[in-house]
Parts: structure tokens; C-alpha cells; sequence
């Protein structure tokens, strides 16, 4: 996926945004397999597992035995046919989660080589607080950041104010 070049904007939003919610001292599981982030994650001090690749829609196993005091999932929500089941099966009291904003002028992502570079879901900013809220999450902090790109046009022009990521910081709600 990162083959030509880092989303290096998005990287640095996101660990900005890790770094003033999560303390070095907690340990996290990163949903999805390791990739450059969980990687510049380990290189900034944090401790990191990542699930194995297998398919979260039918199998929440690796999230259920994980005794990670955060659980964090950049970029995976979007791929899952259900997001709420994956939520729901997270033992942590704490989530770190983003997701790339449905844009109205362009279509959802779709790569037709690799089934598990597709989008499923691409979120209004209210669409994923229902879903954290429903699924037993409390958020706490939010931010988002526009992806404007080098290319001529009028969706990149619209790309250089609007916003394109999500993130959160979210706390389980307490069962009181």
C-alpha cells in the first residue's frame, strides 16, 4: 500500500494526536496487521501488537484475548462490513480510532486488485460518534485535518479545505 510514498500529514496528525491521550506506559493493540505506523508507534517509545491479518468481520478472537490497555485502529473501521461487532469485542477501556470523512464529490474507495483495500463504509463525522456511542464508547477528544493533494482541478481544489480524517480518543462507558 505504501509502496511510492508515506501519508507523512496523516502520520504526523495521528501521533501528535496518540502522543496527548495515550501514556508510554500503556500498552496498545493496533487492529490490523504491522505497518509503518505501528512501526513509527514502537519507534516513539510506545508498545505495540498488531492482530495477525485475519478477517475482524468473522473472527474478534485476538481482540478478545488481548490484555492491551488501548486498543488503536487507524484507518480499519472503513474496510469492515460491521465496525460495531469489532467495538463491541475490545476488552481495553480505551480507543484511538480515525477514519477517512465521506467526501461528497467523490465516489467511496475501491481498489479492484485487493479485496482488502476496498471501503466499506466512509463516514460522516456523526456517523462514527453514533457508532462509538451505540457500541459502548464515550468520546473525549476529536480532530480533523483536510488531505489536499499536488494536481490541478476541482477536486483537489476542494480538497485543500475539506476535511478528509477523523480521530478520536474514546473512553468505554462505564455499565453503572
Amino acid at each position: 500500500m505504501y509502496e511510492k510514498s508515506y501519508p507523512n500529514k496523516r502520520f504526523k496528525h495521528t501521533l501528535d494526536f496518540l502522543k496527548s491521550h495515550v501514556d508510554l506506559s500503556e500498552t496498545i493493540l493496533d487492529l490490523g496487521v504491522e505497518n509503518p505506523f505501528s512501526e513509527i508507534m514502537e519507534s516513539e517509545g510506545f508498545t505495540v501488537e498488531n492482530t495477525k491479518g485475519e478477517d475482524l468481520d468473522l473472527d474478534t478472537s485476538s481482540i478478545g484475548k488481548s490484555s492491551a490497555n488501548v486498543v488503536t485502529a487507524f484507518e480499519i473501521f472503513e474496510h469492515l462490513l460491521s465496525p460495531f461487532t469489532v467495538l463491541q469485542a475490545i476488552q481495553a477501556n480505551k480507543l484511538v480510532a480515525s477514519v477517512p470523512l465521506k467526501l461528497w464529490f467523490a465516489p467511496a474507495y475501491r481498489s479492484k486488485t485487493d479485496k482488502w483495500d476496498r471501503h466499506y463504509h466512509e463516514f460522516e463525522d456523526w456517523q462514527f460518534d453514533w457508532l462509538l456511542d451505540k457500541a459502548g464508547w464515550s468520546i473525549k477528544a476529536r480532530k480533523k485535518w483536510t488531505n489536499p493533494v499536488n494536481k490541478i482541478g476541482l477536486r483537489p481544489f476542494l480538497r485543500l479545505f475539506t476535511n478528509r480524517y477523523y480521530i478520536v480518543y474514546a473512553e468505554r462507558k462505564s455499565n453503572s
